[in-house]
């Protein structure tokens, strides 16, 4: 694209504080945008039990993020989002677990926060288009007149599982200069810049969990404790005794502190009962599932069943599968081979090559 084109354009740069978003800043401003850097404020540390500032927009971020912003010689503010977050990603992620359902928060995340709410703010600001250190590729189609998504030339940090839920209006109003190039050539940029943030880690964990103990953050967070109760197998015959049903998720293995004389796995979680029910692993295979609250980007509806390729998880390839749109909110899926552990409240999302299709919530 000529530079020319974006020279009266305002961009809105999302910035975590990490070496992708503060690279996409760059790019950003050398493709002619009036670039602003701001960073979500989403969460005060004492609200989930850390006193140190090293989680995901903490302090410590928010003074990269602003170094960065200086060095490039662009504005930089921090917007509080919190009661936006708690609301839609933390206490839902909160309720999946307390349903027995296994919940995706970056996906929320994405899809009420900084696509949802931030954009509308961007508007409200006259910016033109937000801009994010994903890993995709937005695409608009003359044809079709649609902004389609694909996958990273980077397939090793491909992030457009967790960006499927994006509207045709949030896709318009996206620009991921990350998309086209690879980790290692955004970090060489960070070097070449000298940017303070060059050799940061990336953030693995959920950012309000921090030391990956969701069950210990929920109980913290809500006050709650959630009783104990049993493990039994698929007739009913009790094995031992859980935890508190927070604390499991489908087809897990390890922790689950018993002593059995063959391996056993989390099949499912009975509510009503406080049970959880274990099964061996061949029992965790299934060929189908039904997803809803679906958005679709390659196409406004499926018309008839297509053959496409599904992924059920963010780290599991993509298996082939027929797909048929049953009513205007729910996809049905049927694998040629059965899938291991699907699990209710994750996303599935459906693929043809290299563009995402669409996907919604395992029901």
């Amino acid at each position: 694209m000529d530079n020319k084109d974006n020279m009266n354009k305002k961009a809105l740069v999302a910035m975590s504080g990490g070496v992708d978003s503060s690279v996409a800043a760059y790019l950003t401003k050398i493709m002619g945008y009036d670039s602003t850097g701001i960073t979500l404020k989403l969460f005060d540390n004492e609200d989930i039990g850390e006193k140190k500032e090293k989680t995901c927009c903490s302090l410590d971020d928010i003074d990269d993020a602003r170094n960065v912003c200086l060095k490039l010689g662009i504005p930089y503010y921090v917007y509080n989002f919190k009661d936006s977050f708690k609301e839609n990603v933390i206490n839902r992620f909160i309720n999946a677990y307390e349903n027995g359902t296994t919940p995706n928060p970056c996906i929320d995340c994405n899809r009420y926060i900084k696509f949802e709410k931030l954009i509308r703010r961007a508007e409200e600001l006259d910016f033109d288009c937000v801009v994010t250190g994903h890993y995709s590729i937005i695409e608009y189609d003359r044809q079709s007149d649609r902004y389609l998504l694909k996958k990273s030339a980077d397939i090793t940090k491909d992030q457009s599982y967790v960006l499927y839920s994006l509207t045709q209006k949030q896709l318009s109003k996206t620009l991921l200069p990350l998309g086209t190039m690879t980790k290692n050539r955004v970090r060489e940029i960070a070097e070449e810049l000298g940017l303070v943030n060059a050799h940061k880690h990336d953030s693995q964990d959920i950012c309000f969990v921090p030391d990956g103990d969701y069950a210990k953050f929920i109980e913290q967070y809500t006050g709650k404790t959630y009783p104990c109760g049993d493990f039994v197998d698929t007739h009913g015959n009790v094995l031992g005794t859980h935890k508190g049903i927070i604390r499991y998720t489908v087809g897990q293995r390890k922790g689950l502190g018993l002593a059995l004389p063959h391996p056993m796995y989390v099949k499912e979680k009975d509510l009503y009962n406080n049970k959880v029910i274990l099964c061996n692993n061949s029992e965790l295979f299934s060929k189908e599932l039904y997803a809803t609250d679906i958005n679709l980007i390659y196409y406004e509806k499926i018309e008839k069943p297509l053959r496409l390729k599904a992924r059920v998880r963010y780290n599991q390839p993509e298996k082939d599968a027929i797909v048929e749109q049953i009513d205007e909110n729910t996809l049905h899926v049927v694998f040629d081979e059965p899938q291991r552990a699907i699990s209710k409240g994750q996303a599935v999302v459906l693929y043809d090559g290299e563009y995402v299709v669409g996907g919604g919530t395992i029901l």
